[in-house]
């Protein structure tokens, strides 16, 4: 029994370690993050193999997680995998309205550049069974997460989906991480997605508008791109106040008291009471005063001895790490975020991106700052540092996912700007845990003729953490032993005049203190709104690093205010950070933020949409130029959707008029991902969208308003007026009369390529037009009776510039058979129908000409075409005659139908093609 339990448990062993392991995907944020975290769980053992894209390579390994042996598979993407966009003709400048930005169509999309990592992850995750999203632990971070996760289901839709948290990237931290899976925060997501889509479409309105109204009305002048953003514009209002605030400054005059007193080489100087006066009367019957009765004699009226500290700096977050780099390091605020990642990604630092201020208990501070103990530069503070404590001087900040930004690995490596920052992170983490700067300050005030003065000394005691922080400065001012109630006489008593000075211009760390403050743009992303602004030309950098706002930027912020909208100050953008998060804590809904969001700045559109005439005299002013007239807005550039796409169901159709501007059609607006169209030209003359809904189809499909080049089509139709309006999907003798062919259209769903038209552009067709191969009605219509009424007096005669004899001259086929009938004069077939309107006339049959623009003006009763004329046989046609079926050589084969150039389509050249129109989206 003993050996039969052996054998079993060996053999269970056996198949258990011989059975296929489980895959894992790991997907981290950039590759250098992927290559790190894959050595840590590895521990430098994993195995590196290529991916589709170049930049993003694959690590495997093998890892234990939730207590199962696995085969982890570790990628990543480049940050955002999908980004949103317009659909189809909304991306095109010229095709659309910018007003109608605010409800297009909105799609999330992989870019060509982000392809080879989409396929990547889609290839991988097809062997995998679990899926690990190790992004950053922020609200970007959280949406490229799902991001990921949706591409994977994609593939494989019952994939388990976990995420890793973590703060930085240490062998401790994500090991932990893997040990402690939690579900990624949808939340955050959804955050970032209403911030993304916002920013499309407020961004693409604004920017489309404002660059084509300036282009237009200051041609030569103004070229670039005028782009708004709805943190860009707020940051730019912060320069262009600031400067107005020098500009528009007016310096004045003032006058103060000045008193020193010198004893053996050492002067104080006290300063006045009243610090200065604008009136230099008063000034003056004051100074006159106080040096009335000589000798002059100050008296001490006090002096205070106090404990005076210099504070050592807090646990640095994102914002001041932004700022010490932009002032102290003189690096601008977008690179030392670029330094800064990179250094994470190494494992160099924690994650640079945080809004936390404050160590928690759980951070073991003593083992960090002894990790520094070995350096040459600082490698003594920390030591000393270690002998006191660590003991932070804690902020209040958290953000409840990073602790503040600190050293996690030890280098002497570095060299260039990495070195520098590295070097001012260190240094700022070891004088947040050391001890304040302690010294004595001293307080003299005194007293002579009515007026007080004071001056102050200081002694420093123990400079502590300033021995490592070299970028604060702390400086012991001597001064001269005083008692209260002795008296001196000063060494000099003056008048001295000054001029009040403009307010300096803001340097970068001043601006981001100031989008802090009105919360413009979050830590993560200041950087970037002002290297954006500096790129579009709205602001410079001059001598100090100071910024100054380039002219285009000043026309624009005094146009805004010039209108009365608040675009460039930094309410409406505050608003919705507050908004979104709202949405992080679950207080509001991502589709109730986004509609209030959208109608605020609809409402701001329409405004300077209709006032754009302020925008072009502000922008002129300082351009110094003469704006020109600016162009309407012509029908063309306003995309009408009229109904649902038949072929791929998740577009609307939208007319559209040709680039020639002598033809109408509808297109999907998910060209070039759908390409159906519906041709209107041969019988309609003009078309518009109706504001009328069909009942019928539903909220989604809007009429048609036609007008006909013949009068015969509004007979066929039975309309009485000169318009006709009706709903195309569900007119089925609009649609006869059209040639459109719904279910020719839906069999090509799905499709990307071959025949996108509804019908054959070379074979003009109308409502009951015969089939081409059986001769008979397509309709199936019964001929006309022989004992038809006589023809009204109100119906077209018959055309007499042409005689019967005529028409079998002219003929392709026996019009008795079915076949169709040409048109004497141009030699096309002429189209049978029947009238529909109740009358005198009602059944009979006739035929009209259906060439463009119906030069021939034909008209013809069916009866008026004689039997033998039927009868007759028709006589060979010309090798150059329009007709669809002559022939096109001795072979008698019939010729090849012309097809445009672009889309392979028959009926149509390439310059009237709809796919011709140019892209500038």
């Amino acid at each position: 029994m003993v050996k039969i339990l052996t054998f079993l448990r060996k053999s269970l062993k056996l198949v258990a370690e011989n059975a296929p392991r489980m895959k894992y995907l790991n997907v981290a944020e950039k590759n250098d993050a992927a290559k790190t975290i894959a050595g840590h769980l590895s521990r430098g053992n994993s195995r590196r193999r290529e991916g589709l894209s170049v930049y993003n390579k694959i690590y495997e390994f093998d890892a234990v997680v939730h207590g199962q042996n696995v085969t982890m598979v570790m990628t990543s993407v480049s940050g955002h995998l999908l980004t949103h966009d317009f659909t189809g003709s909304y991306r095109s400048w010229k095709m659309c309205n910018p007003s109608q930005l605010f409800d297009a169509p909105v799609t999330k999309m992989c870019p060509e550049d982000s392809m080879k990592i989409r396929q990547t992850l889609e290839r991988e995750v097809r062997y995998c069974t679990a899926l690990i999203i190790w992004t950053d632990c922020d609200r970007e971070g959280e949406n490229i997460g799902f991001e990921i996760v949706e591409v994977c289901r994609n593939v494989k839709n019952n994939i388990r989906v976990y995420r890793a948290k973590f703060s930085e990237i240490t062998p401790q931290a994500v090991r932990r991480a893997l040990d402690n899976l939690v579900q990624p925060d949808e939340r955050q997501s959804q955050a970032v997605d209403v911030r993304s889509e916002l920013d499309l479409r407020i961004g693409a309105a604004f920017t489309r508008f404002q660059t084509m109204r300036l282009q237009s009305v200051f041609q030569g002048v103004i070229e670039s791109l005028v782009s708004y953003g709805s943190c860009q514009i707020p940051t730019l209002g912060f320069v262009v106040q600031r400067y107005k605030e020098a500009e528009n400054f007016v310096p004045q005059k003032f006058w103060k008291l000045r008193l020193t007193h010198t004893v053996d080489e050492l002067t104080v100087e006290f300063t006045w009471g009243r610090n200065r006066l604008f009136d230099r009367k008063c000034c003056e019957a004051i100074f006159l005063l106080v040096k009335r009765d000589p000798p002059l004699l100050a008296t001490v009226q006090s002096v205070v001895q106090k404990p005076k500290s210099k504070w050592r700096p807090q646990p640095m977050d994102t914002i001041e790490l932004e700022k010490l780099g932009s002032r102290k390091l003189k690096i601008s605020a977008k690179q030392t975020m670029q330094i800064a990642e990179k250094l994470y990604q190494q494992g160099y630092i924690s994650y640079p991106r945080t809004e936390t201020n404050m160590f928690s208990k759980e951070i073991n501070l003593r083992s960090l700052v002894e990790r520094q103990a070995e350096h040459p530069a600082w490698g003594e503070f920390a030591r000393r540092v270690m002998d006191w404590g660590p003991n932070p001087r804690n902020g209040r900040k958290s953000d409840q996912a990073h602790p503040p930004i600190h050293p996690i690995k030890f280098t002497t490596g570095l060299s260039g700007n990495e070195q520098r920052v590295y070097e001012l992170i260190v240094r700022h983490f070891l004088a947040c845990v050391s001890r304040d700067a302690t010294g004595s300050e001293t307080v003299v005030n005194i007293e002579i003729g009515g007026e007080e003065f004071s001056a102050s000394g200081l002694v420093i005691f123990e400079r502590n953490y300033l021995d490592v922080y070299i970028y604060d400065r702390w400086n012991g001012k001597e001064i001269h032993h005083y008692e209260m109630g002795t008296s001196f006489e000063p060494t000099t008593i003056e008048m001295p005049e000054g001029t009040t000075t403009a307010p300096q211009m803001l340097t970068e760390a001043d601006l981001i203190a100031l989008m802090e403050k009105h919360s413009i743009g979050t830590d993560a992303t200041h950087a970037e709104h002002i290297n954006t602004i500096k790129e579009r030309g709205y602001i410079g950098v001059v001598d100090n690093g100071f910024l100054v706002p380039g002219t285009l930027g000043m026309g624009l912020v005094e146009g805004y205010d010039a209108m009365s909208l608040s675009l460039a100050q930094p309410k409406l953008r505050a608003g919705l950070e507050a908004d979104l998060k709202a949405i992080c804590d679950g207080v509001k809904q991502p589709d109730a933020v986004l509609r209030e969001q959208i109608e605020i700045y609809r409402e701001a559109f329409r405004v300077i949409t209709e006032r754009a005439q302020i925008l072009d005299e502000k922008v002129g002013l300082r351009f110094n130029s003469t704006p020109q007239q600016a162009p309407q807005i012509t029908e063309t550039q306003t995309l009408e959707e009229v109904f649902r796409c038949p072929r791929c169901g998740t577009s609307k159709m939208a007319l559209k008029r040709k680039a020639s501007g002598n033809g109408v059609y509808l297109s999907c607006m998910n060209f070039p991902q759908c390409k159906a169209v519906i041709w209107l030209d041969d019988f309609v003359k003009e078309a518009s969208v109706s504001s009328e809904h069909c009942r019928t189809c539903g909220p989604d499909s809007k009429k048609l308003v036609l007008k006909f080049k013949q009068m015969a089509s509004m007979m066929f139709l039975n309309c009485d007026s000169t318009e006709y309006t009706s709903c195309l999907l569900c007119d089925a003798p609009l649609r006869d009369l059209l040639g459109v062919n719904l279910d020719t259209l839906r069999q090509g769903e799905g499709s990307q390529g071959g025949n996108s038209s509804v019908r054959n552009r070379d074979v003009p067709s109308s409502g009951y037009s015969t089939d081409r191969s059986t001769g008979s009605s397509r309709n199936n219509i019964p001929p006309r009776s022989n004992n038809a009424p006589p023809r009204s007096n109100n119906v077209p005669p018959r055309n007499n510039n042409y005689p019967s004899s005529g028409y079998g001259s002219q003929r392709t086929n026996n019009p008795s058979s079915g076949s169709s009938t040409s048109c004497p004069k141009c030699s096309q077939p002429l189209k049978k129908l029947t009238v529909k309107k109740s009358g005198p006339n009602h059944g009979r049959e006739f035929y009209v000409c259906p060439t463009p623009d119906n030069p021939c003006k034909t008209f013809i009763w069916a009866e008026d075409i004689t039997q033998n004329d039927r009868d007759s046989p028709p006589p060979p046609r010309a090798s150059g005659s329009r007709s669809g079926g002559g022939g096109g050589g001795a072979s008698g084969r019939p010729r090849a139908k012309r097809k445009c150039a672009i889309c392979r389509l028959e009926g149509h050249t390439r310059n009237n093609c709809p796919q011709h129109h140019p892209s500038n989206s």
